[in-house]
């Protein structure tokens, strides 16, 4: 009898391990929700003007509208979208106000790397951003080549003579028909708290039938 006991404490107390870790998700789920729609909100804000020193902390997704010049020079990031397959970002030095910052134009396709494209005045409206392109596996950037595996801020204001600060464009006034605009969009950040939750409940289920299972079998008579 204290077997059954001890055994039906430990399967009790694995249970409720599971079912605890499954809820933490699910508030972390709210939680995350919470944040991407905050970013939602940022993202689609009336524009501010373009700050002096921005930062991460306090102008990470700010929307901007700025009118300049596209600069000669263009950098290659390659990139692959759901629609469109593998390409090309083109990130190009943009003058504005006396400065000269980053501007990611958008996808081109990979034959089209060497198609010349509408440089000049232009009004664009984007959003400031610090991309996470590079994790441990990301490849070395070709700068030779200029063939770029990430858009490390640093290597490319070094590059293309600018600040390292970027803007994604949402849209460009006029517009280069070769060019499609990968605005920032919350929905490419990961948000896995429903499969985790739904993983961790669906373990506690096992466990119990697992655990019922077993005491059925400790009491149930054996043969003589």
């Amino acid at each position: 009898m204290k077997r059954i006991i001890a055994t039906i404490l430990f399967g009790l107390l694995g249970t409720a391990v599971l079912i605890s870790l499954g809820v933490w998700q699910v508030q972390r789920l709210a939680w995350k929700q919470g944040v991407l729609s905050e970013i939602d909100a940022t993202i689609n804000g009336a524009p501010i003007p373009l700050p002096q020193s921005p930062t991460p902390e306090a102008n990470r997704y700010a929307p901007v509208a700025l009118s300049g010049q596209i600069l000669p020079g263009e950098v290659f990031v390659l990139v692959s979208t759901r629609d469109q397959g593998a390409g090309y970002r083109v990130i190009a030095p943009f003058e504005t106000g006396g400065r000269r910052i980053l501007l990611d134009r958008g996808y081109i396709r990979l034959e089209a790397k060497d198609s010349a494209r509408q440089i000049g005045a232009s009004t664009v409206s984007a959003n400031l951003h610090w991309p996470d392109d590079r994790n441990s596996s990301t490849p070395v950037n070709d700068i030779a080549a200029n063939i770029w595996f990430a858009r490390d801020l640093t290597d490319l204001a070094a590059t293309l003579g600018t600040e390292p600060v970027l803007i994604v464009a949402r849209s460009e006034t006029p517009s280069d028909p070769g060019i499609l605009p990968i605005p920032v969009d919350p929905s490419n950040i990961r948000n896995d708290h429903l499969s985790y939750a739904i993983q961790w409940f669906l373990l506690a289920v096992v466990w119990i039938l697992m655990f019922g299972a077993f005491i059925w079998r400790m009491r149930k008579p054996k043969e003589a």
